[in-house]
């Protein structure tokens, strides 16, 4: 049994992790089975993650109509020409297993009444494949059911309430990690630091969603990807002034029946087309209504299937099963980060990424509903594998370089200058800011001369055939540079 540890432990690792959400968990676990020595570094205690407050689900293809080939046919058309195929296969022939395994491991998924795992559909998504456990309740069961399996598990040393610093590089190879507590030194580290959507003001993420992963991956010497594709999710709650502003209201509602509704109680678009599709359809229909909000109208879907929704709106004081809720797209997902192959590996020796903070291309420019989680565990898998293979290398000295959150001001800046709708004179404005993830976001949403997915320029409308499968690399120097990815 493995115990929280107030101190940096003594010693050497074979694999440091950052993050305690489904892929740092999972990471970490597989790695321990597979013998490697584990230090899991949490800034929060276990289990109170991004991934905890995750409503969507796992997407696998396991009803017999559904096969790997269809659920990658699917992710490849959301992420509108711009997925990284080979990424996308491993990801969707990987899925089924991983769910067979937490299974047996004994994770609860939902269930039809014939005992059958319960398949619910979400947009971009031809059939079935979406399971949840608890509802909308699995971020919170899949990471409390992780945080006990590691905490069972011999080989990993859990260090709670510490957080990263900056990485223990010297530019050409990382040596483990500096934490606000001491040193780490391991063969390698593994960045699952969660995404960076609480950049822009108005998010459904946590407050801490912030992108250091990033921050700390490029200032350590490692490409950042795609930093111009952030997902906007449909249906937030729009609030002003509350604490709900901003709430998630999970996608798979209007798989059960939710509808969007304009101000005169029409529906106006297929509430189950892809992400970037609504999102759109939302945001014109808002203008058209000189900036009224969108309602969504849950009267049709049952209260059992997704109580912690209705509860968060209750609570709130709506009442969704007399009258519609208001709603407004947020900053949900960034599909950038840093940048990774097949195995999590960065370009930064010694170091690698996985879940929201790292790049592998699977998303495009368009992430499919619930590949999130499932990416999570695919390659947190192979990424904690590889590093295993590290070998052990001489420390070099500790860098004097340390993380800086963001202030409310660039927060204010990245959801104003690059927000769902975005302009070239407002994004040369943001490569100023002071938050090097703010300005490497502005620098490459400038550089994308197209509109495409989660990026709509108003100055560039058209999405360019010419950029199609072409992704800008953020190299650590600050500059972009065009890649071709399949």
């Amino acid at each position: 049994m493995n115990h929280p540890s107030a101190e940096p432990p003594e010693g050497r690792f074979d694999l440091t992790i950052v993050g305690a959400g489904a892929a740092g968990l999972w990471a970490a676990l597989c790695a321990a089975e597979a013998g490697g020595s584990v230090c899991l570094v949490s800034r929060k205690p276990l289990a109170e993650s991004a991934s905890f407050h995750a409503q969507g689900g796992l997407a696998a293809a396991l009803e017999p109509s559904d096969s790997p080939e269809i659920h990658a046919a699917d992710t490849i058309a959301a992420g509108r020409r711009l997925c990284r195929k080979q990424a996308v296969d491993v990801l969707t022939t990987e899925a089924p297993g991983i769910v067979r395994d937490l299974i047996e491991r004994g994770v609860d998924f939902d269930r039809e009444p014939d005992g059958e795992l319960s398949l619910a559909l979400e947009g971009g998504h031809t059939r079935r494949r979406i399971i949840h456990s608890g509802g909308s309740r699995t971020g919170r069961e899949l990471t409390g059911a992780l945080a006990r399996m590691v905490a069972g598990q011999e080989g990993i040393e859990v260090l709670e309430e510490t957080s990263a610093t900056a990485l223990w590089s010297d530019g050409d190879s990382c040596h483990g990690l500096v934490t606000d507590r001491g040193t780490i030194a391991s063969r390698a580290t593994l960045l699952a630091s969660g995404g960076a959507a609480a950049l822009w003001r108005r998010t459904s993420n946590p407050w801490g969603a912030i992108g250091a992963g990033p921050v700390m991956a490029g200032a350590a010497g490692a490409e950042l990807a795609d930093l111009e594709f952030c997902q906007f999710h449909p249906t937030c709650v729009s609030a002003p002034g509350t604490r709900v502003d901003g709430a998630l209201v999970t996608e798979a509602v209007r798989g059960e029946g939710a509808t969007l509704l304009d101000d005169s109680g029409r529906r106006f678009t297929d509430e189950l087309a892809p992400r970037d599709e609504v999102t759109a359809a939302i945001l014109a229909r808002i203008d058209q209504q000189d900036g009224r909000e969108i309602r969504l109208d849950l009267g049709a879907v049952p209260r059992d299937k997704f109580p912690s929704v209705f509860a968060m709106l209750e609570s709130a004081g709506f009442d969704p099963r007399k009258e519609p809720v208001p709603v407004s797209p947020g900053a949900h997902y960034m599909m950038g980060g840093i940048a990774v192959d097949l195995d999590g590996r960065t370009s930064l020796a010694g170091l690698y990424a996985a879940g929201e903070c790292a790049c592998t291309g699977i998303h495009g420019a368009n992430r499919l509903a619930s590949n999130s989680l499932t990416e999570c565990f695919v390659f947190g898998r192979r990424a904690a594998l590889a590093g295993l293979e590290e070998k052990r290398s001489a420390p070099v000295a500790i860098p004097d370089w340390r993380f800086e959150p963001p202030t409310v001001e660039t927060r204010e800046a990245v959801w104003k200058l690059a927000g769902p709708v975005r302009t070239g004179s407002e994004l040369r404005r943001l490569t100023e800011d002071p938050y090097p993830l703010a300005a490497a976001i502005g620098k490459s949403a400038l550089a994308r001369e197209e509109s495409r997915g989660g990026h709509r320029r108003t100055d560039y409308r058209e999405t360019s055939a010419a950029l199609d499968h072409h992704h800008l690399i953020v190299l650590p120097d600050g500059t972009i540079e065009s890649r071709r990815w399949e």
